[in-house]
């Protein structure tokens, strides 16, 4: 049994009382709703799974309370009594699982995904979204907070047992409140009375349309972290009028769009970014308090409710990953968890980009209400992997789950593929987590692992698969450019530095993809000078955008040169003559070349199979060199169809 007895005691929020601690926090995840914007059966099995992995709060994300507000297409629509009966279906489908059951009402504003933007003041959005909002007038104030009270209603007629105001991340609540988004001259603008008017007046309407005891929760920002924002002062001001006013918890979040400190940040930033600003908030009100900010262990989730920074905490990409995380915490099994790697790419940045959300290490997302809680296989055969990367390990685990003999063979002595490599670079070592994670899977499904162990004809014989699968990955493709053959300086891969071998102190990249810039990092953090060469547009397209944001931010030294859209002319035995922007640079006095550019598939070990009826599969790397998204998702499908 777990000792983290401070996440898994009660807690009383208002007339509500929740199993546990641990919440899962609002997100869009734009799938789930049907051509009227109300929920379906895809987003209730989502929740379900979760509500039956023991989050003991969890809220739907989203929620649009008018037209105008709608963030995101893909989000749930609140306004219209019509999307009552889809969300009385959830909730009943939801509540067998004893989780607290909530729906946070949010409004876009200047934020929002279309062209019909309303917020405070004509002012653009100071990043991703673009168009300049219609500024709300003052019988639009007031329609938009009846709005706010109307979708209350209908979520407290639905049966939720809790809604939660979106007054952060520089939504419409968030406009009113902050001075670069909020420049009107009216009660609803200027002073800090005038321009908490508006949170202040929908939370009277909610309360008035729902009853005197439904806990109404509200989400505010500790911190916008940009110039002319909301600041953790006005946070302190806020909180007590809020707990005046009827609010029963705050959740204290951070950052807008444009901000300097990202609301959902990367792997780069430390974990518990954000629980400063919720321990500041605590100290002044009596209401329960809910920290947030790339919490992903229970561990320290625990720890923080302990040291009293926060009364409950929000895990929101943890329970991607894994919806069964508090059972695991509960019972002990922490090693268990699948582990978030902080990459933000099947998440936000999917979102962001107007696709489903999803998880990289979690391919189920979305998928929950499709899969069979007893999915063992029919018809055990004997199944053969070929490599030891991410594919492979997870392909083999999930297989080998549902009943099938597996032997996983790798020619190298370790595991973890390329994936092992891109854990080195700094600030990326939560990526060695899932490797972990697989490999762990592995040993209690009793997947055979055999190292240093190339695919041979013996090993065919010795095993007599019914069916192999090729997960031998991918390696950097050597480009043919005039002179880098012939070039004195020391030529070498992206693969060969990370695995140790020395290069000198002036260093030429060539790419700027990932794999080049966090190359870059990890040589400059070395102290080395160097100069990326990029014959591509844009810089790590493959990353997202928020992880791409901080190694960005990292790369900003006096040692480190980015160029973009180069034409290289030739490589000279000491440096390269190349185009760009329309002129010919000339460098000089280099003492290596590392190329990070392309990638091609390692398919060797085809050949071997060659005149053998036996059932051959290839995916990830193998298949075609792209990410571990897609990597994990290609096991999860032939994982289940074997």
């Amino acid at each position: 049994m777990t000792t983290l007895k401070h996440l898994f005691a009660p807690i009383q929020i208002g007339s509500m009382t929740a199993k546990n601690r641990l919440m899962m926090p609002s997100m869009s995840i734009n799938f789930g709703v049907d051509d009227n914007e109300y929920v379906n059966d895809q987003l209730t099995g989502y929740f379900i799974a979760r509500a039956r992995g023991g989050a003991g709060m969890m809220l739907v994300g989203g929620g649009g309370v008018s037209p105008a507000g709608l963030e995101l297409p893909g989000l749930p629509a609140l306004w219209g009594d019509d999307c009552i009966p889809a969300l009385e279906k959830m909730v009943a489908a939801v509540k067998p699982y004893d989780a607290r059951f909530g729906v946070q009402l949010m409004h876009g504003g200047r934020q929002s995904y279309h062209d019909k933007k309303v917020a405070p003041s004509p002012i653009p959005a100071p990043a991703v979204v673009k168009g300049i909002p219609r500024e709300l007038t003052i019988a639009d104030v007031k329609e938009t907070i009846a709005s706010f009270g109307d979708a209350a209603r209908r979520c407290y007629e639905a049966g939720f047992d809790f809604i939660e105001v979106h007054g952060a991340h520089g939504y419409l609540v968030n406009q009113f409140l902050s001075l670069n988004a909020n420049q009107r001259e009216d009660e609803y603008g200027g002073s800090f009375e005038n321009r908490i008017r508006f949170i202040l007046e929908l939370l009277h309407d909610i309360k008035a349309k729902t009853a005197p005891d439904f806990p109404v929760g509200m989400r505010i920002n500790g911190d916008d972290y940009i110039e002319g924002g909301w600041t953790l002062d006005d946070a302190l001001r806020l909180a007590p009028i809020l707990e005046e006013n009827g609010t029963d918890y705050l959740h204290v979040s951070a950052g807008v769009y444009g901000s300097r400190q990202l609301t959902i940040p990367s792997m780069y930033v430390d974990h518990g970014c954000f629980i400063h600003l919720s321990a500041a908030v605590k100290a002044v009100v009596n209401i329960p308090v809910v920290g947030v900010g790339r919490i992903k262990s229970a561990e320290l989730a625990d720890r923080l409710i302990k040291e009293g920074k926060a009364d409950a905490i929000a895990m929101g990409r943890s329970l991607l990953a894994d919806p069964e995380l508090p059972n695991k915490a509960i019972a002990g099994n922490l090693a268990d968890v699948r582990p978030c790697i902080g990459c933000c790419l099947g998440c936000i940045h999917a979102v962001l980009a107007l696709e489903p959300g999803s998880c990289v290490v979690n391919p189920q997302v979305g998928r929950e209400y499709l899969l069979k809680e007893d999915d063992k296989t029919g018809s055990p055969k004997k199944i053969l992997v070929v490599g030891a990367g991410p594919a492979g390990m997870a392909l083999a685990g999930i297989a080998a789950g549902r009943g099938h003999q597996v032997v996983l063979c790798e020619e190298k002595g370790n595991v973890g593929g390329l994936l092992r490599l891109a854990a080195i670079p700094p600030g990326r070592s939560e990526i060695r987590d899932i490797i972990d994670f697989l490999n762990r899977e592995m040993e209690k499904q009793d997947v055979r692992l055999r190292l240093n162990t190339p695919l041979t004809l013996e090993l065919l014989d010795e095993i007599a698969p019914d069916a192999v699968v090729l997960t031998t990955g991918s390696l950097p493709e050597m480009p043919i450019i005039k002179g880098l053959f012939k070039t004195k300086m020391d030529l070498c891969t992206v693969t060969e530095v990370l695995e140790g071998k020395i290069v000198g102190d002036r260093v030429l990249v060539l790419g700027g993809n990932q794999a080049g810039l966090v190359l870059t990092d990890y040589l400059a953090e070395k102290g080395k000078d160097v100069v990326v060469l990029n014959r591509k547009r844009h810089f790590a397209e493959e990353m997202s955008a928020n992880d791409r944001f901080y190694l960005r931010e990292r790369l900003k030294r006096d040692t480190v040169k980015l160029v973009k859209q180069v034409t290289i002319k030739r490589f000279s035995d000491d440096g390269v003559t190349f185009v760009a922007n329309g002129e010919t640079v000339v460098l000089e006095g280099y003492d290596s070349v590392v190329v990070a550019e392309t990638m091609t598939a390692v398919r060797d070990a085809k050949n071997v199979l060659k005149g053998r009826k036996i059932d051959i599969h290839m995916i990830g790397d193998a298949k075609t060199p792209r990410n571990l998204m897609l990597a994990m998702s290609e096991a999860e499908e032939l994982g289940r169809e074997l």
